[in-house]
């Protein structure tokens, strides 16, 4: 970019313009400094989060935020769930018999299949991929690493149940129970071992680990 440079007489001659000039130049540099700081704090946070989740072993995972927007923007809206599909049988050929071994398979009653919504099913696959990544490298998944992670993950404790070790794992449920939903997960922290799965919450009231349904 080309400088013109100022003439020292015409800024004698115009002390209104040398104000005006400094006034922009400051208000310049206290607007770059709010930016700095803005990027300063959310550096600062994420780098935290990322020092505690390090600090047991595990890995930090994208803001709890962000997920729930990605809901938000990507899931289809809450609505009640619906059954597994019916329909008529499959047409035989002219003159064919159903074969007397013929076994019909039996639709779920009960469980995610049929008792959670389609939204529930969207958030869960998001809720599932980053909690199991964050746990995948957890080495000696204790309660306490684990419920460091899943808080740092963004899961209040009040989310949070049931928490307990199980031999090599330990083993935990999360209600996410929104918008009428009945979504939960159950997970188990084993290193590569680790799995998480959807479950069935109460459609209403506490949750307690033992009215859920897998």
């Amino acid at each position: 970019m080309t400088r013109i440079p100022a003439s020292t007489s015409t800024f004698a001659r115009s002390p209104r313009r040398l104000r005006l000039t400094l006034a922009i130049t400051a208000l310049s540099v206290l607007t770059l400094g709010a930016c700095g700081t803005e990027r300063t704090v959310k550096t600062t946070v994420g780098a935290e989060q990322t020092k505690r989740a390090g600090a047991v072993g595990g890995q930090a995972g994208p803001p709890l935020t962000q997920i729930l927007d990605t809901i938000e923007q990507s899931c289809p809206p809450s609505a009640p769930p619906e059954g597994p599909p019916t329909g008529p049988a499959e047409a035989l050929p002219p003159g064919a018999e159903v074969p007397s071994d013929a076994i019909e398979p039996i639709a779920p009653t009960a469980g995610p299949e049929v008792e959670l919504n389609a939204r529930d099913w969207c958030a869960s696959n998001l809720h599932e991929e980053r909690i199991a990544q964050a746990l995948w490298h957890l080495v000696d998944p204790t309660p306490t690493k684990v419920r460091t992670i899943l808080n740092d993950l963004g899961y209040t404790d009040e989310r949070i149940h049931d928490l307990k070790q199980s031999g090599a794992a330990t083993r935990f449920f999360l209600d996410l129970r929104e918008k009428g939903g009945r979504l939960c997960l159950k997970g188990s922290a084993a290193g590569e071992k680790t799995i998480v799965d959807k479950c069935v919450a109460p459609a209403t009231g506490p949750f307690t680990p033992g009215d859920r349904k897998q």
